[in-house]
């Protein structure tokens, strides 16, 4: 039996395993995950790909216990290939700054693990360590930072969660004539329906986009939108709230019936810099895509 110990980054998943009967761990996995079939746990098993709380690989016969951690590896059989290329645009013992392309995730989930920018920066830098400092979607572009070094990323995320850390997006929209620029939308976001879309609601706002217009022409205007919080699909509820949204989003205001990537129509939404002072340091770092809209 391996008895590899698990490295911390986020191509493994964590689960506690809730309050039952079952006798031995692979039994609790099977009827927690009820979609994965036994074949399959015993096999991730044999390769030490299921661990448990110290890191250690389990065995099949592996006792049960209620609210025991296990550490599990996602695979996703016949993985869709992302064809398109991340560059790193910058590496030092503490950071990575890279650019990734739209329809790359940032970290796994659903039907992507190894087809993400995480996982790539993994391979390519042969550093496990690395883990992301803050996500965007999917389907937008732009700039990406990553903690490499453990010791030093409690720093770094404090950038995020305090918000001393200035980003800046660019987007594509048709043009808003009736509003005054630049202007400031505030608004209560939760989570919608279906489960992935967001929405506005009544109440407390707590979340906040500085929006201006970069660059006007007669269909389509340039957006420079400044984050001041960091709700998922944030700048996507906000420019369709305004009336305008993103060139090609298929989920705001409307969600399109659902089909493959169209590799032709990425949506028009560029994380273009990032800017901030070290924590480290103290020194004054901007970061700016290469990518264009």
């Amino acid at each position: 039996m391996p008895s590899s110990h698990f490295r911390r980054d986020t191509h493994a998943s964590t689960v506690h395993l809730p309050a039952g009967e079952w006798a031995s761990v692979l039994d609790a996995l099977c009827a927690r995950f009820a979609a994965i079939d036994r074949a399959t746990w015993l096999d991730r098993i044999a390769r030490g790909r299921v661990l448990d709380g110290q890191g250690v690989a389990i065995a099949a016969s592996t006792p049960y216990r209620a609210g025991m951690r296990i550490h599990y590896y996602r695979e996703v059989v016949d993985e869709t290939p992302i064809p398109f290329t991340e560059t790193v645009l910058h590496v030092d013992e503490h950071l990575v700054v890279a650019d990734k392309p739209h329809f790359l995730p940032v970290t796994p989930a659903g039907g992507f693990v190894e087809q993400t920018l995480l996982r790539r920066l993994i391979r390519r830098l042969g550093n496990p360590e690395l883990v992301p400092l803050h996500r965007i979607d999917r389907a937008t572009a732009g700039l990406v930072l990553f903690s490499a070094n453990p010791a030093s990323r409690s720093a770094y995320q404090a950038l995020f969660r305090e918000r001393r850390i200035d980003k800046r997006y660019e987007a594509l929209a048709a043009p808003l004539p009736e509003l005054a620029f630049p202007l400031v939308r505030r608004s209560r976001i939760v989570t919608g329906e279906p489960f992935f879309r967001m929405c506005e609601v009544e109440g407390a706002p707590n979340s906040e986009t500085r929006i201006e217009v970069i660059a006007r022409g007669d269909d389509c205007w340039r957006y420079a939108l400044h984050p001041v919080t960091g709700r998922k699909h944030q700048l996507r509820v906000h420019m369709a709230a305004l009336g305008t949204a993103i060139v090609h989003d298929t989920a705001y205001p409307q969600l399109s019936e659902a089909a493959a990537d169209d590799y032709q129509r990425p949506l028009k939404l560029l994380a273009r810099e990032l800017a901030f002072r070290d924590p480290l340091s103290g020194e004054p770092r901007r970061f700016e895509s290469l990518l264009r809209l």
